[in-house]
C-alpha cells in the first residue's frame, strides 16, 4: 500500500518533535545512532539532525544549539536576581494629590492649565502595573486627541537576545523641585533661544555667551564639566570621552557615504529660521490634549550640513531609529580594514574572507538589532517606572507661576532666570519655543528613546570598529551649512571619540527641539549600554572562528572592557 508524502512527512516532523522534546535524556543515544551510521559518510546535501556532527563540543547540533541559549538564560536570571530595586523619584506619590502635575500626561483630559485629570492618570497607573489588555484601553483620553499613546505595551516585551528590558538600571529622574531639573528645562530654554546659531560662532555669539552666564548662575549647573562650569566650548554638549574634542557635529553626522550603489553627502532639510511653535497658551494646550497642531512647519529650500540645532533639531525629528549607526558604519568601513576590530579574523587576508561573519552584514545586523532592542529598555523605564513630565510640560508650569495663576514646588532658580526673563519679554509667556508642531512625542520625557538606542548602537560600533583609528581629512559645517571647512585643530578625532559624539549628537539634539532634558539623554545612553553589552556578550558565543579574539570598546565611563567566550572581562 502507497504512503501518502504528506503524511510521511507529517508523522516525521511529529516525530522530531518528540524527539527534541526528550533531547536531554536521549542526547547519548542519538549521538550514538549517528555515529553508527557514520558521520564521514554523509553527503555534501545530507544532514541527519541526530547524527554525530563533529562541530559541536557536544557531538549534537541541535543540543549545542539549545545549551547555548539555556546557559545565556541562566546566566541573565542569576545576574537579574542580584540587580538592585530600580527606584522612581516618588513625585507621582508628591503630587497625587495635586493633578500629578509633575507626570507625564499628554493625550489625557486635563483642564486649562494643563493639569491631568486624574481618574484618567489612575486608568494609565492601573494599566501600567498589570500590563492587562482591558486596562489599556479603559485609559481615557481627552476628547479633543488626535494622537494615541505611543506603544506603552512595550514595556512588557521579552526579548531572546541581549539583556531584558526590566533588568536595566539607572538613577531615578530628577524630582520636579529639585535644583538638578531647574538647571537642566533653563539649558532647554537656551537652546530654543540659540537655535539659530551656528555651532561654530559659538565662541562669539552674544546669545549662547548668556546662555553660559545664566546657566553657570544655577545651584546645579547642567553637565559635569570643569568642576560644573559651563563655557561656550562645553555648551549643550555630551559628558563622554570626545564630546569636548574637535567640532560640534561628529564626523559621522557630516561625512559622505555610499549606500550600496548610491552615493549620499549628508545634507539635510531643516524648519525655516526663527520659526518656533508652541509659545502661546492656546497652541500649548491644544497640543497637551493631543490635538492636531494649528501651526504649520515650513521648510527651509536649500539642504545643509547639520550646523546649528535647528538642523540637528530636524535631523533627528526624522531619523529611522538606528539610521545615523548604519550610516556611521557605512563611512567607518569605508576606511579599510585598519577602521576594523583588530581583534577580527581574516583582517591579514589568508584563504578566506569576512562576510556572513565579520563582514559588512555581520557588523550591520548587530547595530539594527541592538537599537530596536533598546527601544525596550527606554519603554521599561519611562512607562514603569517614571512617567516624568516633558520638558514643554514643566515649561506650562513655570509660565502659570510666573503669572501668578498657579503654585506648583518649582525652584527658584528656574523663576529667576535670565532666560526666562527674556522668554516672558519676548513672548508674553515663559513657554519654551518648540522646534516641532507637535511638539513631544506622545510618551514620557525620562529616559530618551533617541539615547536609549544611541547608547545601544555606539556600544555595538565601539565593539566593531578600532576605536583608536584616527579619521582622516576631518571637516566642519560653515556657518550657513551650505559647505564643509577643513578642521585644522590640533587634535586627532577617532573613531571611538566620534562615535559617543555621535550618540550624544543624537540623544541632546532632542534637548534643542525642546522636547528632552540632558537627564534623559545622558541616562538614556546607559540603558543602551548594559543592552548592547548582554547583546554582545551573547553573541561572542555564536561564530565558529577560533582566531576571534573577542570584543574590546571603551564604556561611557572610560573604562575598557573585553566580551568573549560569553564573559565580561575589566581591561
Amino acid at each position: 500500500m502507497a504512503t501518502d508524502k504528506n503524511q510521511e512527512t507529517e508523522a516525521t516532523t511529529e516525530t522530531s518533535r518528540r524527539d527534541f522534546l526528550k533531547l536531554g535524556a536521549t542526547s547519548g543515544a542519538a549521538i550514538a545512532a549517528g555515529a553508527a551510521l557514520g558521520a564521514n559518510t554523509a553527503k555534501a546535501d545530507d544532514f541527519n539532525p541526530f547524527q554525530f556532527e563533529q562541530s559541536s563540543p557536544l557531538g549534537n547540533r541541535a543540543l549545542r544549539a539549545a545549551e547555548i541559549k539555556i546557559r545565556a538564560a541562566n546566566q541573565q536570571f542569576a545576574e537579574t536576581l542580584r540587580l538592585p530595586t530600580q527606584f522612581d523619584n516618588n513625585d507621582e506619590r508628591r503630587y497625587a494629590d495635586e493633578n500629578y502635575y509633575a507626570n507625564y500626561s499628554k493625550c489625557l483630559p486635563c483642564n486649562t492649565f494643563g493639569e491631568v485629570d486624574p481618574i484618567s492618570y489612575r486608568q494609565l497607573q492601573r494599566a501600567m502595573r498589570t500590563g492587562a489588555e482591558a486596562d489599556f484601553q479603559a485609559i481615557v483620553l481627552d476628547s479633543s486627541s488626535d494622537r494615541g499613546l505611543v506603544s506603552p505595551q512595550a514595556a512588557f516585551k521579552y526579548e531572546l537576545s541581549g539583556l531584558d528590558n526590566h533588568a536595566t538600571r539607572i538613577n531615578a529622574s530628577h524630582t520636579f523641585r529639585s535644583p538638578d531639573i531647574a538647571g537642566e528645562m533653563a539649558e532647554v530654554y537656551w537652546q530654543a533661544v540659540t537655535r539659530d546659531v551656528p555651532f561654530i560662532d559659538y565662541d562669539t555669539d552674544e546669545l549662547t555667551n548668556a546662555a553660559v552666564a545664566d546657566l553657570n548662575s544655577f545651584t546645579v549647573t547642567p553637565g559635569s564639566f570643569n568642576n560644573g562650569a559651563t563655557t561656550t566650548a562645553n555648551l549643550f554638549r555630551g559628558e563622554t570621552a570626545g564630546d569636548l574634542v574637535g567640532p560640534y557635529v561628529s564626523q559621522l553626522l557630516l561625512k559622505d557615504f555610499s549606500y550600496g550603489s548610491v552615493d549620499v553627502v549628508q545634507r539635510y532639510q531643516k524648519g525655516v529660521e526663527g520659526v518656533n511653535f508652541m509659545v502661546d497658551e492656546a497652541n500649548w494646550l491644544n497640543v497637551q490634549k493631543g490635538a492636531t497642531p494649528n501651526e504649520t512647519l515650513e521648510f527651509d529650500p536649500i539642504k545643509r550640513y547639520i550646523y546649528n540645532a535647528r538642523s540637528m533639531a530636524e535631523y533627528v525629528h526624522r531619523d529611522l531609529t538606528f539610521s545615523a549607526y548604519i550610516q556611521a558604519a557605512l563611512v567607518m568601513m569605508s576606511y579599510g580594514p585598519d577602521a576594523i576590530e583588530q581583534n577580527f579574523p581574516y583582517l591579514s587576508g589568508g584563504n578566506q574572507e569576512a562576510f556572513a561573519t565579520f563582514g559588512a552584514p555581520y557588523i550591520l545586523d548587530l547595530v539594527a538589532r541592538a537599537g530596536n532592542l533598546a527601544l525596550t529598555g527606554a519603554w521599561f523605564h519611562k512607562w514603569r517606572v517614571n512617567r516624568f513630565l516633558r520638558p514643554e510640560a514643566y515649561a506650562g508650569r513655570v509660565n502659570f507661576m510666573m503669572k501668578g495663576q498657579r503654585t506648583y514646588e518649582l525652584h527658584t532658580d528656574i523663576l529667576e532666570s535670565d532666560v526666562v526673563s527674556r522668554l516672558m519679554s519676548a513672548n508674553g509667556t515663559a513657554l519654551c519655543p518648540q522646534a516641532f508642531t507637535e511638539g513631544s512625542p506622545t510618551h514620557p520625557s525620562f529616559p530618551a528613546g533617541h539615547a536609549c538606542y544611541s547608547g545601544a548602537c555606539a556600544t555595538v560600533l565601539k565593539a566593531l570598529f578600532n576605536e583608536s583609528f584616527v579619521i582622516p581629512n576631518p571637516v566642519q559645517a560653515n556657518n550657513t551649512g551650505e559647505s564643509l571647512l577643513a578642521y585644522t585643530g590640533s587634535d586627532n578625532l577617532t573613531l571611538g571619540g566620534e562615535i559617543n559624539k555621535l550618540a550624544n549628537n543624537i540623544a541632546l539634539g532632542r534637548d534643542g527641539a525642546g522636547v528632552h532634558y540632558r537627564q534623559d539623554g545622558v541616562q538614556g545612553l546607559l540603558v543602551g549600554e548594559q543592552q548592547a553589552i548582554t547583546l554582545l556578550r551573547d553573541s561572542s558565543v555564536l561564530v565558529n572562528e577560533d582566531q576571534f579574539g573577542g570584543f574590546t570598546l571603551t564604556k561611557f565611563d572610560g573604562t575598557r572592557i573585553l566580551i568573549q567566550n560569553g564573559q565580561v572581562i575589566a581591561l
